[in-house]
């Protein structure tokens, strides 16, 4: 039997138009004639609800279909371009992706509906001040073309929720390693002149060494968007996963979801090869010594859970002398990243005017 809220909608009862959240008033309200709608009182009440962690072990032989679903009716589609599924509100029509703003959108049925996101972080930059943000951001990249500096690119900026992954686990390493200690030796030697000279030489005495550490990892994230770049994610992050809220389909209404694609499983693996190369550095910090060598780590993993999670960003995707170019704001802390052509009339006329300053500068000091 299908869930009982998967059709839930946002009707204002004023007017009888779909309420939306609205990041400047944290609140769901009507975008025609402003009504809070009677659903905010969901979402106020939702904010003391316990976020779960969930058994990483557990979900990997199977997520339960109750755990799955959007709690409210949804479109999906497709990009063909580059492949980001989006899903909307079924009363919106998708006519270009929000990630690449290509046309070749078609529609995206899931055989199975995707894992649930239990909590988010609630967009809070509104549409304003995110594009004075990102024109002043602009401002400030001297190398890019004026024609660009002078486009009106933040029309395009989209408010967006991306899906992440975060992992929790208790981590137990013992490591072994050699502890290089640094000396010095006189060396005796000739110039070029066949005089006898004297030389302090580092020599290295190598001692074994061994050690352990206990770590707890606390929800480090791992995105799970084909849509946005994960470089440009890694250069807003973090998503500060303390202040999240219990999922509820309100926070979503007239917003553009991306479904995930990455899924738990490679999340998960990329998760312990990111987890294990930051505990071989911790372990790495303990190596007494000058430097080291031999680096040998065995860890034990415990207590892995996770969540799937949500977080808002705003985008500005756009296409610049046939190469296409994101710019990504956190929609919550309001760092941004982003890509930008570059003026090669610029980058010479800088490079030109820095050899005549040191020139001029040589000049000087002969003089």
């Amino acid at each position: 039997m299908p869930d009982a809220t998967a059709q839930k909608k946002f009707s204002c009862p004023s007017c009888g138009g779909e309420a939306q959240w609205n990041p400047a008033k944290k609140a769901l309200i009507c975008p025609f004639c402003g009504t809070v709608s009677p659903a905010q009182a969901e979402l106020d009440a939702a904010g003391a609800e316990v976020i779960v962690e969930h058994d990483l072990v557990a979900a990997l032989r199977g997520i339960p279909d109750e755990q799955r679903g959007w709690q409210a009716e949804k479109t999906s589609v497709k990009c063909q371009s580059c492949q980001a599924i989006s899903v909307f509100d079924s009363s919106r029509v998708g006519q270009r992706c929000d990630f690449c703003g290509s046309s070749a959108l078609v529609p995206y049925e899931e055989i199975k509906a995707a894992f649930r996101p239990e909590s988010l972080l609630p967009m809070k930059l509104g549409e304003d001040k995110v594009r004075d943000s990102i024109r002043q951001w602009y401002g400030t990249r001297w190398f890019a073309p004026n024609l660009l500096k002078r486009a009106a690119l933040t029309d395009t900026a989209k408010g967006l929720y991306i899906p992440y992954w975060t992992f929790d686990a208790q981590v137990h390493a013992d490591w072994t390693a050699e502890s290089g200690y640094y000396y010095y030796e006189t060396e005796t030697f000739r110039d070029a002149n066949g005089r006898t000279e004297t030389r302090q030489v580092q020599k290295v005495r190598w001692v074994p060494s061994s050690g352990s550490l206990d770590h707890f990892f606390d929800d480090e994230l791992e995105p799970a968007s084909r849509g946005v770049h994960p470089e440009m994610l890694r250069g807003v992050e973090p998503f500060p996963t303390k202040e999240l809220t219990p999922y509820n389909a309100g926070y979503l209404s007239g917003w553009v979801v991306e479904r995930y694609q990455i899924d738990l499983v490679t999340a998960a693996q990329e998760a312990r090869e990111d987890m294990d190369a930051k505990i071989e550095n911790l372990c790495a910090a303990q190596v007494p010594g000058d430097t080291h060598r031999n680096l040998q780590v065995e860890t034990d993993y415990s207590g892995q859970t996770f969540k799937h999670i949500l977080v808002p960003i705003w985008l500005v995707a756009y296409n610049y002398r046939a190469s296409t170019y994101q710019v990504v704001m956190n929609g919550y802390t309001g760092a941004i990243a982003g890509k930008y052509p570059k003026s090669w009339v610029k980058i010479t006329l800088a490079v030109l005017g820095g050899l005549a300053l040191a020139g001029l500068l040589l000049l000087l000091a002969h003089h």
